[in-house]
């Protein structure tokens, strides 16, 4: 059977017609290749001049700028900008040398000034005297007042904030050990121990969370140098009984070794610091057998005279007891 093309009559072979064919298209010529290199310089380089722009804005000398990476610059700059927002123009406290070296030095510890969210907003200059850290130094452990504090009390410290906040003008008082220089904590034996007391201030009328700030005066508990004569030891069984005392515990809460001799521990503490004794407590009861010190806690223990005496307190498990270091901080 012959088939024709319907086209022009004419019989086809297989595969083939007579039909007008398209023009086969020529291969497209591959698209340059465009290197992304320099677009990633050009925004390199933009960055870093908006980096340069903003690191000489701020307040300090020309040394310490040249000496700023670009994550403190960041950091002073996040700084300033929270400052500038809880103060503005015509509310700013005085700056730098208005604010008077002299009378930082005459302070005896440092300023904090957070905001409602727990970020950092101001430290004073005269921080390097404490902690042995510089405001950049102390910037890069991180921005909210948790990030310089170690040890574990942050959550205390967030429940006492919140307390301040809820009720502006009510002052309250934490003390942490603080992050602190390498020759500092040789100096010190750790990290320095520091008591904050603040409260929360409305800046502006309405009171609001973008217009309040905790303003704190922060003082090193443990003095220029530590003593033993400010060190007393106990030993409790695994309930933290008491079994034995040394008699220097007289000179720093006023009780003689008697009356404490089968009294518990918890008894003495303050309410506020039950929990962080506790976890402390719990730590070394579930440990097994003789081992380091579980960290080191900051506790308020009654005194004989109805007074709360400041302790920093190392325990450590010892068998079937548990031996405690106390240092009277203040």
């Amino acid at each position: 059977m012959t088939i024709f093309c319907s086209h022009c009559h004419r019989p086809l072979q297989a595969e083939m017609s007579c039909l007008p064919t398209r023009a086969k298209q020529a291969p497209s010529a591959p698209r340059p290749f465009r290197s992304t290199k320099s677009a990633s310089k050009a925004r390199r380089d933009q960055i870093n001049a908006e980096l340069q722009a903003l690191r000489s804005l701020l307040p300090i000398s020309a040394q310490e700028k040249e000496r700023l990476s670009y994550l403190h610059t960041m950091a002073l700059v996040c700084l300033r900008l929270r400052g500038a927002q809880l103060f503005p123009a015509g509310l700013a406290p005085p700056a730098g040398p208005a604010l008077g070296t002299e009378l930082l030095s005459l302070l005896p510890g440092f300023l904090l000034v957070l905001s409602a969210d727990s970020k950092l907003v101001y430290i004073s200059e005269n921080v390097a005297q404490v902690l042995g850290l510089s405001v950049v130094e102390l910037l890069a452990q991180g921005d909210t007042v948790f990030d310089i504090l170690d040890g574990p009390v942050a959550e205390d410290v967030h429940k006492k904030l919140l307390l301040a906040r809820e009720e502006p003008g009510r002052e309250v008082t934490f003390v942490s050990e603080m992050r602190t220089s390498k020759a500092l904590r040789l100096q010190h034996g750790g990290n320095r121990v520091v008591a904050v007391c603040g409260r929360f201030v409305a800046l502006r009328w309405p009171p609001s969370p973008s217009s309040t700030a905790f303003l704190a005066l922060c003082t090193p508990t443990d003095g220029e140098t530590a003593s033993q004569d400010d060190v007393f030891q106990s030993m409790h069984l695994l309930d933290m009984t008491f079994i034995d005392v040394t008699e220097s515990v007289a000179y720093h809460l006023g009780y003689h070794r008697e009356e404490l001799v089968g009294q518990s521990w918890y008894s003495l503490l303050h309410p506020e610091d039950a929990d962080l004794a506790a976890a402390q407590h719990r730590a070394l009861a579930l440990g097994a057998g003789p081992g380091p010190a579980a960290g080191t806690a900051v506790l308020r223990v009654l005194r004989k005279d109805r007074a709360w005496s400041w302790l920093r307190v190392w325990a450590r498990r010892d068998g079937g007891c548990i031996t405690c270091t106390c240092r009277c901080l203040r």
